[in-house]
């Protein structure tokens, strides 16, 4: 009988326990599928608080749980809404606006550029007969040559009989190969004049220079010798002759070239080469001796490297005391005007990598952030080629704080957005 006594009590305080367990947990269960709202399943930002069906579609309205309400908030919440900052704050944080403007701004291409000769200033010496290289005199490569000056003497009977006509003719005709060329009295002697001048142009063809034939014709004797004389001012380029040396028609003797002005080549990338115009100004300079020198665009080329996909852009440099060789490479600053774009501070663009935004006030005190496209980048501007207007108002230093702001409300917003839903008066209307 005192048993039963203690079972009983022992019983009804287990079955309460399970009673109260059973009673929390489908509390529990109640209130997290309590359903907070209705939305349109096509258009989420629609909401309800009754059931019923979407006024766009027809489609049944979906019910949002308390568990699952996060998931529910449109995507147009997720985003940073903006931020009121105070003035005070704005100066105490180092916040600071200023407009978006068209300006046209310049910048200076630093290049890699060679020198080289230019094509139209090198000058071959051939030999249009065969002969034999007697001597050579101060030929070497690299050697600076005077216009005239004499480079080697070459035996060749070829010249005998083309030169022994020429004076003849010439004796005949007194004076005719000055008067020939110089256009004067031309008409009374043409005939020896024109043999005077075929016989001076068969010379010249088998390699004798015209100050030799000048020679010849005053001192009326005919040369031994062939003098092989240096076309012009410059350097030499190639030598292939030697003393001794057996020589063969239309043998290429040496390559002298005029460098008292000279070509420099540097490549130039993607947008860049658009900017480039012939006759622009550009200063070139050499690394070892800092020297600067004024060059001129001449033009760019046709043709595209097929490995790095850069445009060669050609300059003309007048070589004031052959301070550039060929081969020599230098530093070229290329100064590029480009067209008038709207541009703002570079501190004032986000850059996430996946996308750009700025902050714009679009009220006093008030920023929003907006998508943006840039385009080039110079000093501490970046045009903005999408996203803003002339005039508007953004935020040109603290934007990370602005930034660290929005995001604040955002949170705000999308927390108060969750607890507590509404929907507007007119969707209230159509639903009912």
């Amino acid at each position: 009988m005192k048993k039963w006594l203690y079972i009983v009590p022992l019983f009804l305080c287990v079955l309460g326990g399970f009673a109260a367990g059973h009673f929390l947990h489908r509390s529990s269960t109640e209130q997290s599928r309590r359903i907070l709202y209705y939305v349109d399943p096509m258009h989420p930002s629609y909401k309800s608080s009754k059931p019923g069906k979407a006024p766009d579609c027809g489609m049944d309205l979906v019910p949002v749980y308390a568990e699952s309400a996060a998931a529910a908030v449109p995507k147009d919440l997720q985003a940073s809404p903006g931020a009121e900052i105070d003035p005070a704050v704005q100066q105490l944080y180092g916040i600071r606006l200023a407009k978006a403007e068209k300006q046209a701004q310049h910048q200076s291409l630093r290049l890699f550029g060679r020198v080289g000769a230019e094509d139209t200033r090198i000058f071959r010496v051939d030999f249009g007969a065969d002969g034999y290289v007697k001597e050579t005199h101060e030929d070497s490569v690299g050697t600076h040559v005077a216009k005239d000056q004499h480079l080697a003497l070459v035996y060749s009977p070829d010249f005998l009989a083309v030169a022994g006509g020429y004076l003849a003719a010439n004796e005949r005709t007194p004076g005719a190969q000055n008067n020939a060329r110089d256009n004067v009295n031309a008409a009374s002697a043409a005939q020896n004049s024109a043999s005077v001048l075929a016989r001076a142009d068969r010379l010249r063809n088998l390699g004798m220079s015209d100050t030799q034939i000048d020679e010849m014709t005053e001192t009326k004797k005919l040369p031994e010798d062939v003098y092989i004389v240096s076309p012009v001012d410059g350097f030499i380029l190639t030598r292939a002759i030697s003393p001794g040396m057996r020589v063969q028609r239309m043998t290429e003797l040496y390559t002298v070239a005029d460098l008292s002005k000279v070509w420099i080549e540097a490549e130039v990338f993607g947008r860049d080469a658009q900017s480039i115009h012939p006759g622009a100004p550009a200063t070139v300079s050499l690394a070892d001796t800092n020297q600067t020198l004024h060059a001129t665009i001449l033009s760019t080329l046709p043709d595209v490297d097929p490995v790095t996909h850069a445009v060669k852009v050609r300059l003309e440099v007048d070589n004031t005391g052959f301070k550039l060789r060929p081969g020599m490479f230098v530093n070229v600053d290329l100064p590029v005007a480009l067209p008038e774009g709207l541009s703002v501070p570079v501190d004032a663009v986000m850059d996430s990598g996946l996308e750009k935004r700025v902050f714009v006030e679009t009220a006093e005190n008030h920023f929003e952030p907006r998508m943006v496209e840039t385009g080039w980048q110079i000093g501490d501007r970046v045009q903005v080629v999408s996203g803003l207007r002339e005039g508007d108002v953004i935020v040109a230093s603290g934007t990370f704080l602005v930034d660290s702001e929005s995001r604040m409300h955002s949170d705000v917003r999308l927390n108060s957005s969750a607890a507590a839903p509404h929907m507007t008066d007119a969707a209230e209307h159509r639903m009912n």
